[in-house]
């Protein structure tokens, strides 16, 4: 077991599925028994059962996963993930399963390009393909059987992987620097002819040269009246002028306007409104209407006037 790179003292699982036949089985147990000698230890399961099995997360070196010879395994995403949490972290994963080179398949078969992008999403690193073969007749007519596919463009590929050389949900303690930060640069030197623009100290005060104005001579007389009550209230809605009510009207003009567009009625364009509905306009106001004597003063509703 030389070309699996398997040593003395190491776990290894082998991952069997139904197709194998108990021989190639038993003869690979044994070669890797006899690899791995009485310090080592070697377990089994199938596929189907991998997932209800006890295995504590980190126990294999090795993982062997459809690599007896007649072995058609095909891994689910499921699979791939226990075959991962069960590898120690930087354990090897070999594996083969069998793929398909036609794009139209259906999603029951892998295509060749994709099975490398399972075995990363599993959690496996440094993912590469050793070998590919052909399949034999009858393991195509198997497959179709089995998995109800069609097609014969199928290929039996074996692939390895690593488990990275940690554990999911491990923690390690960060080394962080905590050096001194260089000093800030020292600000630039001010201007002495421009510091001088700028400053006023306690001698320029004290000093007789400097005139300061007081700020009562800045007010003449009219500044210091009182203004007149009167032209500080705001103008009502009749004084500003304007045939126009304010937003919160209390001098009465609101109500005045209201009464003016009750009041407003509809002129006679033709002078037949009277008569009745076979002599009036298509516009009429008074449309629907009966007719009433010539002077009489009829009172419309704003919802005629609207319609009108």
């Amino acid at each position: 077991m030389a070309e699996y790179g398997i040593s003395m003292g190491q776990k290894v699982a082998v991952v069997w599925d139904s197709q194998s036949s108990p021989e190639a089985l038993q003869h690979l147990v044994q070669n890797i028994q006899a690899a791995v000698g009485v310090e080592g230890h070697v377990s089994v399961e199938n596929v189907n059962q991998l997932l209800q099995s006890s295995h504590k997360e980190s126990s294999f070196d090795v993982i062997f996963s459809g690599m007896v010879p007649g072995s058609s395994t095909v891994h689910s995403a499921e699979v791939l993930a226990e075959i991962a949490r069960i590898a120690k972290p930087g354990g090897r994963v070999l594996l083969k399963e069998v793929v398909t080179t036609e794009t139209s398949n259906n999603n029951k078969l892998r295509t060749i390009s994709k099975l490398p992008t399972a075995l990363t999403l599993s959690g496996l690193v440094d993912v590469e393909e050793l070998q590919k073969e052909n399949l034999t007749a009858e393991q195509v007519q198997s497959i179709q059987e089995r998995l109800g596919v069609q097609g014969t463009e199928f290929l039996s590929v074996q692939m390895e992987g690593k488990k990275p050389n940690f554990e999911v949900g491990s923690s390690s303690q960060l080394k962080l620097s905590f050096a001194k930060k260089p000093a800030a640069s020292e600000k630039p030197a001010v201007d002495p002819t421009a510091a001088k623009l700028w400053t006023l100290s306690a001698n320029d005060m004290n000093d007789d040269d400097m005139d300061l104005l007081d700020s009562d001579e800045l007010l003449d007389s009219e500044d210091l009246k009182k203004p007149d009550p009167a032209s500080l209230r705001a103008p009502s809605c009749k004084e500003s002028g304007k045939r126009k009510a304010c937003k919160n009207c209390t001098c009465g003009l609101a109500e005045e306007l209201e009464q003016e567009k009750k009041n407003l009625q509809p002129k006679s364009a033709c002078g037949n409104c009277y008569l009745g509905d076979a002599f009036r306009c298509a516009s009429c106001p008074y449309r629907g209407m009966p007719a009433f004597k010539p002077g009489e003063k009829i009172l419309l509703n704003e919802n005629s006037l609207h319609d009108a």
